[in-house]
């Protein structure tokens, strides 16, 4: 009885296919890291944590995490901070169930394109943003646009968002 497994064709049967075997997965290995090599010189959220005291990735999300808390925001008014709730309700009061929300309007590409090293320490970005008010039923009120800047200073270890309007 014959063995398809143990029939060989020579003395060299299981060497050259183990070879190619080898090449093939030292090539794979070398093109992997070549890869990894070119995406990781090309991440745009990419940054000098020592230099600017927090990734760029984590200033975006706390910029981020500060704009879903949008009754706590302050808007920029000739030279002072006014709260963004007080303002809105100042022209049409939030009725029961309606909650304030501010939207980033850039796409993810220029919301990190934004993100620049702040001289002083940190970072700074800015973007248009979309206020607008909630409201039972899923009914959605917009308000307007305005700015976004959002500071993060290295000395004080905090992320600091406002809204600007549009003339400024």
């Amino acid at each position: 009885m014959s063995n398809a497994f143990s029939d060989r064709s020579g003395p060299s049967g299981g060497r050259a296919g183990r070879a190619v075997l080898w090449v093939a997965i030292l090539l794979s290995v070398a093109l992997l890291s070549f890869v990894v090599a070119v995406a990781v010189r090309t991440n745009p959220l990419a940054s000098d944590y020592t230099t600017n005291g927090i990734s760029k990735y984590m200033f975006l999300e706390e910029c981020k995490e500060q704009l879903e808390e949008a009754d706590t925001l302050n808007v920029s008014l000739q030279g002072q901070n006014v709260p963004l709730k007080s303002l809105i309700e100042q022209s049409s009061p939030l009725a029961a169930g309606e909650t304030l929300h501010v939207e980033v309007e850039a796409d993810s590409r220029e919301w990190v394109a934004s993100a620049q090293p702040n001289p002083e320490g940190g970072w700074l970005a800015g973007a248009p943003v979309l206020i607008a008010i909630h409201g039972k039923n899923a009914s959605v009120r917009p308000v307007g646009s305005a700015g976004l800047q959002c500071l993060y200073s290295k000395k004080d270890r905090k992320t600091t968002v406002q809204i600007v309007p549009p003339a400024q």
